[in-house]
């Protein structure tokens, strides 16, 4: 029965609805014949909140937003890389943008985190990848930023880097990456859609004892008498209880691997958020702490052991600040207009995490083998829930 459905739970199955099951239901025989292709949450029927996702469910879909992945896979000894999202395509560090930080939990390095929180704004692209990465990568994400035309006088300059610990799967203290790999993210950068799973910064990282990675998910939903686009991406490396939907899936899946105990709760997850509608860095703020709800919704309790940060960013040209101009006169959203964007970015969180999972592949690392999530016995617990498939398919 359809939970969200009240005394319309036998009204004939809408047409989105139709085909999310259709698509659940053959999921398993495509897989057999196409190798390597695990879905993405809504092709196999999980479809998380009320609000329609945009075009591409991605954090692309906020205009201008590009994402970019180098992965380091070498045999079993190497599974990391670096992720870049680069909030527009112009020059950032003449046109910023207004951002804020949320910190869960703080066990991690969020590097260029106190001047954001000072200024209220970003300067760079976000770089994400694996612990030991990070100070390489905010090397080389500061010379790529220092190389570029017009930047020939800058004294400073604030490169925003953040990671979570691939030490399991990959030889961390090798500290393999490199600045080839850092640029090469940078530059093949697109507002296309973005891969998830074992990609990128997600490349070597672990979820509830899972192999987790890289995921993303977008909503558009009306404010103010406009519509607005929320976009999120994760790198997915923490634990707890899996939960989707709203359902404990935890319950119905074996034990995942030698590797974590996912129980504990231990772990990190870097969540980038993005949108179109004109906010500032206060209400930027507000809008990072509903991620935390998401996170939270999957199994999260943040634990003593895990780092769980938000960075949010408006791409919105009205709050821009662009350098040389002392006087700004930025029309902000109103605060009684926020909470369609609070419910956006708690549901598009939630569903980049499950993405993160969905799409990840087994990967045999450096100190054992992270499975991919079984999806079958997650579909049928899901399925059993009145959890599958309900309402319509809303991308």
């Amino acid at each position: 029965m359809d939970r969200n459905s009240g005394s319309r739970a036998f009204a004939p199955i809408a047409a989105g609805a139709l085909a999310a099951l259709l698509a659940a239901a053959s999921w398993t025989a495509q897989a057999q014949s196409e190798p390597g292709q695990r879905p993405r949450a809504r092709e196999a029927g999980v479809a998380i909140g009320i609000h329609r996702t945009g075009a591409l469910n991605a954090i692309t879909d906020v205009a201008g937003v590009r994402v970019g992945h180098a992965t380091l896979a070498e045999g079993e000894r190497l599974h990391t890389g670096v992720t870049a999202v680069l909030p527009h395509g112009g020059d950032l560090f003449a046109e910023r943008v207004p951002a804020a930080i949320v910190v869960g939990n703080g066990f991690g390095k969020l590097v260029g985190a106190s001047q954001v929180e000072e200024l209220g704004e970003l300067e760079t692209p976000i770089l994400l990848t694996g612990t030991l990465g990070v100070w390489k990568a905010a090397d080389a994400l500061a010379a790529w930023m220092l190389a570029r035309p017009g930047m020939e006088d800058v004294r400073s300059i604030n490169p925003v880097v953040g990671e979570t610990n691939d030490g399991v799967l990959n030889d961390i203290r090798q500290r393999a990456l490199r600045p080839e790999h850092v640029h090469r993210a940078l530059e093949t950068a697109s507002t296309g859609p973005v891969a998830e799973g074992a990609v990128g910064a997600g490349a070597g990282t672990v979820a509830f004892g899972w192999k987790g990675g890289i995921g993303t998910s977008s909503r558009i939903v009306a404010a103010g008498g406009a519509d607005f686009a929320v976009g999120v991406l994760v790198q997915s490396n923490y634990g707890g209880r899996l939960a989707i939907a709203g359902v404990p899936v935890w319950a119905s899946l074996p034990e995942p691997s030698e590797l974590a105990a996912p129980d504990s709760g231990d772990g990190s997850i870097m969540i980038v958020v993005a949108t179109d509608a004109p906010l500032d860095a206060r209400q930027l703020r507000r809008l990072a702490t509903r991620a935390l709800v998401g996170l939270a919704r999957t199994g999260s309790n943040m634990s003593h052991g895990s780092g769980d940060y938000v960075i949010a960013f408006s791409t919105s040209q009205r709050v821009r600040r662009r350098q040389g101009v002392p006087l700004r006169a930025s029309a902000v959203l109103a605060d009684d207009a926020l909470t369609p964007l609070f419910e956006a970015v708690a549901d598009a969180t939630e569903e980049s995490i499950v993405n993160s999972l969905f799409r990840a592949e087994t990967v045999r690392g450096h100190r054992g083998t992270a499975p991919a999530l079984p999806l079958q016995p997650v579909l049928d617990a899901l399925r059993a829930a009145g959890a599958l498939a309900h309402g319509t398919d809303r991308r």
